[in-house]
């Protein structure tokens, strides 16, 4: 009867953790040329892409259903913050209410940059270059707003640092001012 040595088992070796978008300002950051990378890219194309007027007429629709979608969520993100800022709802309930939130206010955002490629805009037009700072100063601002999110999740005991709510407020303070801001110039535009 011979003996079979049993195999030899090697010890798990820890896989290397992926590093998520907002597990840093790095990471944040590295983003963040990506983004200006591609609305960039994105404004070069609608200065050389010539678009029929059907097209013309469903990407402003797609615009302004993306706006409904984006903006509306973001909206109500802001309202579930100042649920808890008044003591209507749990941090907990707010932070779970404003993150099932993201992808609709990112996918509004995708949807409102893709389709305004297609609505020709002037950007010789000073108005149409604020509008579009805007709109990289909105994204910028998400991008951080992820980062905030993540460090206020991470306290344990439900409070939250004064140097966060102050950074969150200034979050919500730029989001407002790029969105509403961004809303007037398309509508001041459309009526040119």
């Amino acid at each position: 009867m011979s003996v079979h040595p049993e195999p030899s088992v090697s010890p798990q070796v820890p896989s290397a953790s992926r590093l998520g978008l907002y597990d840093t300002w790095w990471t944040v950051c590295a983003a963040a040329v990506g983004v200006c990378l591609s609305l960039g890219a994105c404004a070069w194309v609608s200065v050389h892409l010539r678009v029929d007027a059907t097209l013309h007429t469903v990407a402003l629709f797609v615009h302004l259903a993306s706006l409904v979608l984006g903006f509306g969520a973001v909206l109500a993100a802001d309202y579930h913050a100042l649920l808890w800022l008044t003591g209507r709802c749990s941090l907990a309930e707010a932070l779970d209410g404003t993150h099932r939130l993201h992808v609709p206010i990112w996918a509004g955002l995708a949807g409102l940059v893709a389709s305004g490629v297609l609505l020709h805009p002037d950007l010789g037009a000073p108005l149409t270059r604020i509008k579009l700072a805007l709109v990289l100063g909105l994204t910028l601002n998400g991008l951080q707003a992820g980062l905030l999110a993540r460090r206020i999740r991470a306290r344990r005991d439900g409070s939250v640092a004064p140097r966060l709510l102050v950074w969150g407020a200034g979050t919500a303070v730029v989001s407002q001012m790029c969105w509403w801001g961004a809303v007037v110039i398309g509508f001041r535009n459309s009526q040119r």
